[in-house]
């Protein structure tokens, strides 16, 4: 299953290589993929019950736990005008994307994965769907970037003034901030290396259900 969402040759591909029919291969995919789905991702990626306990000592405070960001999954340009609208994300190759957000701890391990949106939902509609907030509190805050302003809990770098320039300051705590933020965005690039997350998606566009599978 890793070959194949490494790889994501497609059924047809597979089929031929390991002498199945298309329909088998089709079959075993989606069975294996609900599986993992159900029995191995809520062992593996799940928010730790003592989070507000820990000592964090990578983080610039010590009530730093979480680190979020979203990334996307390249999709082909949908058919109709109102879909074009919904999946337009300016950073894919296709100019269409869904988006998933992910949250990890310090120790670099994933806790949290979203389910997928259409490209254009902002970050900040992604993580107060997504049921992160209700872990924050004064002990348990997240950091991320400018995408997340406009939650109590949520640490983001400084906005430089219209005109203006950021104090001394402000430019060591945008390097505090950043620092451990790098943490996710080079998390986010090795899941890439995944070919169905980090190329053009050929499934169903509005397979949701599929897709949010798939990338947790």
């Amino acid at each position: 299953m890793l070959w194949y969402l490494k790889h994501y040759h497609s059924e047809r591909y597979i089929a031929t290589e390991l002498y199945l029919d298309p329909s088998t291969v089709q079959h075993i995919l989606s069975a294996v993929v609900d599986i993992l789905h159900s029995s191995v991702y809520p062992e593996l990626v799940s928010l730790p019950t003592n989070i507000a306990d820990r000592k964090e000592i990578h983080g610039p405070e010590q009530h730093h736990k979480l680190i979020v960001d979203s990334t996307f999954i390249a999709a082909p340009e949908p058919d109709d005008l109102e879909q074009r609208k919904a999946y337009c994300h300016s950073k894919s190759a296709t100019n269409y994307a869904f988006k998933v957000q992910i949250a990890c701890d310090f120790h670099h391990q994933i806790v949290h994965v979203s389910e997928c949106y259409h490209g254009s939902v902002h970050d900040i509609t992604i993580l107060r769907e997504s049921g992160l907030l209700e872990h924050t509190e004064e002990t348990v805050q997240m950091i991320a970037d400018k995408g997340y302003i406009g939650e109590e809990y949520v640490i983001t770098p400084k906005k430089k003034p219209y005109r203006g320039e950021l104090t001394t300051e402000d430019k060591t705590y945008d390097r505090d901030i950043n620092n451990p933020r790098a943490t996710i965005e080079n998390i986010n690039q090795r899941l890439k290396t995944y070919t169905i997350l980090g190329g053009i998606y050929r499934g169903a566009i509005d397979d949701f259900h599929k897709i949010t599978k798939i990338a947790q």
